[in-house]
């Protein structure tokens, strides 16, 4: 599919994308998710306080999520394949601005440094260089600056066919939110409705501690997908 075309789809994507062209291409590939339920008090300690936590049900959650960024480029720019293709894990929680459902990054590792520099620069979000390494079945990552380490085994299942409510509002979102100099911005990004798999987890070593929250037991949820072809827009100024 031609990258332009990719925005003409947009009927599952509950709110107006932003009037102007695109900005961005990049491709998530092989996403591994991993969800957890998080005490609400406390998740609410490390999101700033501008945005507003999302819960489902009265519940809070925290995901990390292992994938390989593939072609990541400016618009009409060629894609620089020492920059572009990287594996990445970022850990994110969930945000309901102006009833824009869309997710808030407490992490993101990048396996490349100059990676890493140039996306934070570029976008202000906060990734880190950390070691990752990644084969069919296994996925690490070690940061000692984001106390984050993990080492996990899984298998990829059946493509799961009937989605929950629970599913769908953990993995549709369509745009991030950063606080930059105590301002509000959205990025809004596009791509197809994800298509989600079962995953089975056979080792799970996780230690993850940030501002009290634990990520060490299993995931309440995971899912698995083969990845989608994304379009984003420059950031945004959102309403405080």
């Amino acid at each position: 599919m031609d990258n332009g075309q990719i925005a003409l789809d947009a009927e599952h994507i509950p709110f107006d994308l932003p009037e102007g062209k695109w900005s961005y291409y990049q491709e998530w590939n092989k996403v591994l998710f991993l969800h957890w339920k998080v005490p609400f008090n406390i998740l609410r300690q490390i999101v700033p306080k501008k945005l507003n936590v999302d819960t489902f049900n009265g519940d809070a959650y925290v995901s990390l999520v292992a994938f390989t960024m593939q072609k990541m480029k400016y618009k009409n720019v060629p894609a620089l394949k020492f920059i572009s293709d990287f594996d990445e894990l970022n850990v994110r929680t969930y945000i309901n601005n102006d009833s824009k459902r869309g997710v808030y990054f407490i992490n993101i590792l990048a396996q490349k440094y100059l990676s890493a520099l140039i996306a934070k620069t570029l976008s202000g979000l906060p990734y880190t260089k950390a070691e990752i390494c990644r084969s069919e079945n296994n996925y690490k990552a070690n940061s000692k600056s984001s106390q984050l380490s993990m080492d996990v085994d899984y298998e990829v299942k059946e493509n799961i066919h009937f989605k929950t409510e629970l599913d769908k509002w953990l993995t549709e979102r369509y745009c991030l939110y950063l606080i930059k100099s105590d301002k509000v911005y959205r990025y809004y990004v596009h791509h197809k409705e994800w298509e989600i798999k079962d995953v089975d987890i056979s080792k799970l070593n996780i230690h993850y501690t940030s501002g009290q929250i634990n990520l060490t037991k299993r995931p309440d949820i995971t899912h698995f997908s083969d990845g989608v072809k994304v379009l984003a827009w420059n950031r945004q100024h959102a309403l405080d």
